[in-house]
């Protein structure tokens, strides 16, 4: 049997895990199913009333918190480094996963370098401030799971997807260098591609979203790639399976398949 790419994570209780981006949508949902598992999850968002409401949700008096509201801003790099430093300063983290997302529909006639830049500071760059804040601890334990949340519209060009395809993609491939360098160490390290998933950001789409999943779906496939040592964990599969298909064809096919499938 080939060994997994990652150690799986199948027993949560006791697990420290940082979720960022759960104020709603797969952040939050992926949130609620770790302290459900018996996970305590450390939260963080600029919404800081959402994040207040989780760990309410999920506080009894006279038990240990399950949950822990960080608020912060993902591209506030100082921000991000304290808020990594008090979060450690309670214990070792043994899951990060970046969720903070940005999204608009751009196309190059309705080019805005404003909404460029801004996809590219929470989407990617905001990522890289985390991994500044947590790496050197990961490093130095040998243990520790990094998991970026990504897309399928980072497998390559699609219309309407000018701001945030590139940053997706950027966050595939920082992963997978990641995985090269780190795996060898002891930690993991996985990269997430979701489909079209019920949330605010996709609810701004106009146009009908193939194979439409909950958060909590998306939640379940996460965890249940986290369980199985996946690095790419992507769902639902019914869909990212012809996404990946059409990856691997040639510029001649791509351009034409993805303009009859799309309409644009």
């Amino acid at each position: 049997m080939l060994r997994s790419f990652n150690p799986p994570i199948t027993d949560w209780r006791g697990q420290r895990v940082w979720v960022l981006g759960a104020s709603s949508g797969i952040g939050l949902a992926t949130a609620e199913a770790l302290i459900a598992r018996g996970a305590s999850v450390q939260v963080s968002a600029r919404g800081a009333a959402a994040l207040e409401r989780l760990v309410a949700q999920h506080t009894r008096t006279g038990e240990p918190p399950t949950a822990q509201a960080w608020p912060l801003d993902v591209t506030d790099a100082s921000a991000v480094a304290a808020t990594a430093r008090a979060i450690l300063a309670q214990g070792p983290l043994d899951l990060v996963v970046y969720c903070a997302g940005h999204y608009r529909e751009m196309r190059a006639t309705d080019f805005d370098l404003g909404e460029m830049n801004q996809h590219l500071a929470i989407n990617y760059t905001g990522a890289l401030n985390v991994l500044d804040a947590v790496l050197p601890a990961f490093i130095a334990r040998g243990a520790g799971h990094l998991s970026l949340i990504s897309s399928v519209a980072g497998f390559r060009g699609l219309p309407k997807s000018l701001a945030y395809g590139p940053t997706k993609a950027a966050l595939t491939n920082l992963a997978e260098t990641l995985y090269l360098d780190l795996e060898p160490l002891g930690l993991g390290v996985s990269v997430v591609h979701p489909g079209f998933v019920q949330t605010p950001l996709t609810a701004q789409n106009s146009f009908t979203m193939p194979a439409l999943i909950t958060p909590e779906q998306a939640a379940v496939a996460m965890l249940d790639g986290w369980a199985a040592g996946d690095f790419d964990i992507h769902y639902p599969k019914r869909f990212t399976r012809w996404m990946k298909l059409l990856r691997l064809l040639p510029y001649r096919a791509y351009f034409p398949a993805v303009r009859r499938f799309t309409g644009l």
